[in-house]
């Protein structure tokens, strides 16, 4: 501008030195005097662009362009207003920051380097021209920092509280921008809050936990994000710590002697309990007779107990017990005997006698049999005739023992009973029915003992015992 002004005062002063009478000499050096300014004014040093303002993440490299157009022989100097320092002059570095370089591409351009910029870098960059006056403009450099969580401000990754107590656990972090933190748990479950609401995620630097129960044990992740990858968390394991406590799912259980029986326990304990099982005051110990098994998870522990081969001295009272350093409890099992289970008898066939009650016995037909032959030889005996073997005489001599000393029920009772006892294995049952299965209806009828027989074999009886009698 000042250059302008000269060149305006000279042609002022050729106007006052040359008569008013323009002639060609004069026209032809005005028209010189024109160019000459004109050519000066579109030369001069400008800015083709702005700068573009930059964000960059630490550690990154950064780049801030300055366009200038016919530049001639001024000069390009960066300065970091922030810092009040002048980095280049031109094509050297001034800076003792080494992290700082310029290059020009031999057009227009001319780029500072912030090779793995600091937070320190963050602020506002001028590119200005030594013209008079002095010509500048002014680009902004954004550096972000991705989340850091404080370890010595948060708390610690593990963390104990007793049951029904309250604990804060926080959770602090650095960064630029400011960054957020939430937390949620582990596992996916809800968060108590205050114990009036449960949420999935909650915001804040500070997690109030309050009268905390066994079921909020567990980790709990603190997540910080702030738009700059990447996020950051912390894990951070709540052990919540109560004495132990047992239920017994069974509390008496029964098996037969010979065989193999389990029994169980469930108990929840934290710190972690010793558990084991307890029998006539002796710890049992995994052998050829036990079978121990125990399966944990988390504060929660199940155990079991295999008894194999029972026998007489094996059942009574069977203890589990938990103890931690908070407490002990047990819980109590008896084991006890029971009979072997019944097994279905074999079917057998049965024959019926009629009597005056029109009653069905059933009678075991080998056993009848045998009591037939006995009674015959007897007959054979005391009438000195022979017995017909026809169905009715047989049915006949069958009933002389009930003649003798019981009438005809009370000797199919007695006969019932003695193929029972002989026949049956202890434990054993057999199904009586007033009728007789059909396949026997037909030899049924051929037994019914005809009225006339009867009376022959009483009075048979009767001489008999009055010649037996003694004198």
């Amino acid at each position: 501008m000042i250059f302008l002004m000269t060149v305006i005062k000279v042609l002022l002063i050729a106007l006052n030195i040359f008569p008013s009478r323009f002639t060609n000499r004069k026209v032809m050096f005005l028209i010189y005097l024109t160019n000459l300014v004109t050519h000066v004014m579109m030369n001069e040093p400008r800015f083709a662009q702005p700068i573009p303002n930059v964000t960059v993440a630490v550690g990154r490299d950064a780049n801030l362009p300055c366009v200038v157009e016919h530049l001639g022989g001024y000069k390009v100097a960066w300065i970091h207003i922030d810092r009040q320092m002048i980095l280049t002059i031109h094509r050297h570095v001034i800076s003792r920051i080494p992290r700082y370089s310029i290059t020009y591409d031999n057009a227009n351009t001319w780029l500072l380097h912030v090779n793995q910029a600091h937070q320190d870098d963050r602020g506002y960059y001028m590119c200005q021209v030594n013209t008079n006056p002095m010509i500048s403009q002014v680009g902004y450099l954004q550096v972000v920092v991705p989340p850091n969580i404080l370890d010595i401000e948060s708390t610690p990754s593990s963390v104990a509280v007793r049951e029904n107590q309250n604990i804060n656990m926080t959770c602090r972090a650095d960064g630029f921008p400011a960054p957020k933190i939430i937390w949620r748990r582990e596992d996916g479950e809800e968060i108590a809050v205050e114990k009036k609401k449960k949420v999935l995620v909650y915001d804040g630097e500070v997690l109030p936990l309050t009268k905390v129960s066994r079921n909020e044990m567990g980790a709990y992740l603190c997540i910080a994000t702030n738009g700059v990858p990447p996020s950051v968390s912390k894990r951070i394991i709540l052990d919540v710590e109560f004495s132990p406590m047992i239920w017994v799912p069974n509390q008496l259980v029964g098996a037969p002697a010979g065989t193999d029986v389990t029994i169980d326990c469930h108990t929840e304990a934290h710190p972690k309990a010793i558990i084991y099982w307890v029998y006539n005051s002796v710890m049992v110990l995994p052998s050829k007779k036990y079978k121990t098994d125990y399966t944990e998870n988390s504060y929660r522990a199940h155990m079991k107990l295999t008894i194999r081969n029972l026998q007489y001295g094996d059942f009574g009272n069977y203890r589990c017990i938990s103890k931690n350093s908070l407490g002990e409890t047990e819980g109590s099992i008896r084991v006890y005997e029971i009979p072997l289970p019944s097994t279905p008898s074999k079917q057998v066939t049965h024959s019926t006698i009629d009597t005056r009650e029109n009653n069905i016995i059933p009678v075991r037909n080998d056993s009848l049999k045998s009591l037939q032959t006995d009674v015959s030889s007897l007959k054979n005996e005391l009438l000195g005739t022979s017995v017909s073997s026809s169905p009715a005489s047989q049915g006949a001599t069958a009933l002389v023992p009930s003649i003798a000393g019981n009438n005809l029920q009370s000797f199919g009772s007695a006969s019932s009973s003695v193929e029972r006892k002989g026949s049956l294995a202890i434990g054993k049952s057999m199904f009586y029915t007033e009728h007789p299965p059909n396949h026997l209806e037909d030899s049924s009828a051929s037994t019914a003992i005809p009225t006339k027989h009867i009376l022959i074999l009483c009075g048979s009886a009767l001489i008999a015992t009055f010649l037996r009698w003694p004198a």
